[in-house]
């Protein structure tokens, strides 16, 4: 028994002895509702001894490196005499968990959902990351066969080394046309599994930006067929089976653009198809003529023969210099063309009676809405030759780091703005941003940490402290400075009680 007590107090001595520092090990009730009204992202390991967490705590320890200054990783010992009344404060038993161990997730000062997906170190990042996020396509028990790529030098490695034909999916986690294909895709992984490889990976980051670029990655997904390691095709049927990308991988050849003139969908939609090599003439040919530029899922509406015009389509991922031509971005795009040149850009016609209603007496759009910073608000626009010194001025900073056709930044927008004229009067408080998509601030981004859209990172006095990564409505964006101002308050109040 003596022995059996010595080797116990020998294993908690090595454990807390090699207990990552950025791990928090918690004991009193006092003490944790201070972290948790100090920090917005908490992922908590109660155990029912030191021994049974060992090797979460080793886990955790990589994962608290990961996510240092964006989330904090605590760990409560319900065995342990001290911490056994915090447990019960908290109704939490790890004794009634198979392993002895339970993971809680705590957001905004209050309990937030019990961390039930893949105990990996990828997954538990990814999850404190974005605690709202979606999880990772690996962690879908029907992915296994997919090769999951989650860095270039990765993505080198496996062109480099795979003999056998290769698919890959460059995609976006929101996208809805991916999510609607992965079923399809990774169910076509395990069919052919030995003969090709189909990968996958999520290059919405602006980490990726080369790899964007080397592989023309204009919208998600953006499928990439691969013999020893190059690139050969693009495989564009986005509402495929799997059998259908079984089918195709036979033969694998480039998509076929349609030919022009020929109608959308039967004989009363006159709708024709425009290409690189055609173009020009039609339109010229053509005194009136309405373009949407689409991807393969876009399609308009049907379209009647007696119109003030004629309607025009191109398919932008085949048609790609015409995509440049016109700077498109995003699908659809409509443009009207008058008497061979290009007149408007008409992003408010998205209906059939819209279209049909402004052919009958085309003119201007209305103005653009205007960007962010061109309106008036209390937030500070930084650019990457004035953020550090503007950071200096202020005790707290919250910046977001944005790009305008991020759709999770337009959402967050209002909100940051809104918490902005909150706190306008108040001089050591500032809400800033700064727009990575210009190229000025490329380099700036890239140095603060951005690895996706948006990011909010918190500086004090122009030095970076650590990522917000709590609610993103105005709610969570002034909590979180009014924090910062009771923390100074508690500060000062104590300093006027030692003097």
């Amino acid at each position: 028994i003596c022995s059996l007590s010595v080797w116990v107090i020998l294993t908690l001595w090595l454990l807390l002895s090699s207990l990552s520092p950025l791990i928090e090990k918690i004991s009193d009730h006092k003490d944790f509702k201070k972290l948790l009204r100090t920090r917005n992202n908490v992922l908590v390991l109660y155990s029912k001894s030191a021994a049974a967490a060992e090797s979460s705590l080793r886990l955790l320890s990589s994962v608290a490196q990961e996510v240092k200054g964006r989330g904090t990783i605590s760990w409560i010992d319900c065995g342990d005499t001290e911490s056994r009344k915090l447990c019960k404060k908290m109704k939490v038993d790890p004794n009634s968990k198979e392993k002895g161990v339970d993971l809680l997730h705590y957001k905004d000062g209050a309990f937030h959902t019990a961390y039930n997906r893949a105990v990996t170190l990828k997954s538990m990042v990814a999850f404190l990351k974005d605690p709202e996020g979606a999880p990772l396509w690996e962690e879908d028990p029907e992915a296994k066969d997919i090769v999951h790529v989650d860095s270039e030098k990765e993505l080198r490695r496996l062109l480099k080394k795979e003999d056998k034909p290769l698919l890959m999916m460059f995609y976006a986690p929101w996208c809805g046309v991916c999510k609607r294909m992965m079923p399809s895709y990774q169910q076509a992984a395990t069919e052919l599994k030995g003969k090709y490889v189909l990968a996958g990976m999520n290059v919405y980051s602006a980490e990726f930006e080369r790899i964007k670029e080397e592989f023309n990655v204009r919208g998600y997904p953006t499928i990439c067929y691969f013999e020893k390691g190059k690139f050969l095709f693009n495989f564009e049927n986005f509402g495929a089976t799997a059998a259908d990308i079984a089918e195709w991988l036979k033969n694998p050849q480039a998509p076929q653009p349609q030919a022009p003139e020929t109608p959308w969908a039967d004989e009363e939609n006159v709708v024709y198809h425009l290409t690189d090599e055609d173009f020009d003439k039609f339109i010229k040919d053509h005194s009136s003529v309405l373009v949407m530029f689409h991807a393969p899922l876009a399609a308009w509406a049907a379209a009647p023969r007696q119109l003030p015009g004629v309607l025009a389509a191109v398919d932008a991922t085949v048609n790609k210099a015409l995509a440049e031509r016109y700077h498109i971005s995003g699908f659809p795009t409509l443009k009207y063309f008058k008497d061979g040149e290009e007149k408007y850009t008409l992003p408010h016609l998205r209906t059939k009676k819209k279209i049909i209603d402004w052919l009958q007496n085309p003119e201007a759009p209305p103005p653009p809405e205007p960007a962010w910073e061109e309106k008036q608000t209390s937030v500070i626009h930084l650019a990457g030759e004035d953020f550090r010194e503007s950071l200096k001025k202020k005790k707290h900073t919250l910046v977001m780091f944005y790009a305008p056709w991020c759709p999770h930044c337009k959402n967050a927008i209002p909100h940051f703005t809104t918490a902005a004229e909150v706190f306008k009067e108040d001089r050591k408080i500032a809400y800033a941003a700064v727009d990575c998509a210009k190229g000025q601030n490329h380099d700036l981004c890239k140095q603060e940490g951005v690895d996706g859209y948006p990011t909010f990172n918190y500086y004090n006095y122009g030095k970076f402290v650590e990522k917000y990564t709590g609610d993103r409505g105005e709610s969570g964006f002034t909590t979180f400075m009014r924090t910062l101002r009771e923390r100074d308050h508690e500060r000062v109040g104590k300093k006027k009680d030692e003097l």
